[in-house]
């Protein structure tokens, strides 16, 4: 009896493990480097963010669910904004603070203004490439000296709490999120 269970929980565990070895064979993780991995995360918030600018109705474009927010477009300007410091400070640029709401009066603009941001800085984090993503550079906003790769995730996490907020606007105004709607 003990031989006819020992048996039979090795051809379970075989069977078991058999599949899951050939899926390892079969696809290989792909390993990216320090700047594909960078250019992923940056290329991923900006598509969740355009989608959202995008999506939202344009005359809710100036709606915050309480006073003392930015409105929807503010929120979207700001981390565009934020983004175009990532981007000149890694062209060894003095940044350009343009992201009054004032420059951009419509819903087109606001969304062309995001779309612009994410494109330049993932071009640039690709034309950097895994060393020049290591290059040392001067943080326009903290002073800090610090790798371009830093900034860039630093600009990333503040586009990913800007985009909790911005579900928070969409749930407060009676609406979903692209992001969490059913998959078609």
């Amino acid at each position: 009896m003990t031989k006819l269970i020992s048996t039979t929980t090795l051809i379970v565990l075989a069977a078991l493990l058999v599949p899951c070895a050939r899926a390892q064979s079969a696809s290989p993780a792909k390993v990216l480097s320090l700047s594909q991995a960078t250019l992923a995360d940056w290329n991923d918030i900006g598509r969740k963010l355009i989608a959202m600018a995008e999506d939202f109705p344009e005359d809710k474009y100036d709606f915050k669910p309480t006073p003392a927010q930015r409105t929807f477009a503010e929120q979207l300007l700001h981390m565009a904004g934020s983004n175009d410091l990532f981007t000149a400070v890694a062209k060894g640029q003095k940044p350009v603070d343009d992201e009054d709401r004032a420059h951009y009066k419509t819903k087109a603009a606001v969304v062309a203004y995001v779309k612009k941001s994410f494109a330049e800085g993932a071009e640039v984090i690709q034309t950097k490439g895994d060393s020049g993503m290591m290059q040392m550079v001067v943080s326009a906003e903290s002073g800090q000296t610090l790798p371009l790769v830093a900034l860039a995730y630093g600009l990333i996490e503040h586009s990913g709490e800007h985009y909790g907020q911005l579900v928070v606007y969409y749930r407060v105004a009676g609406l979903v999120p692209p992001e969490s709607r059913p998959r078609k």
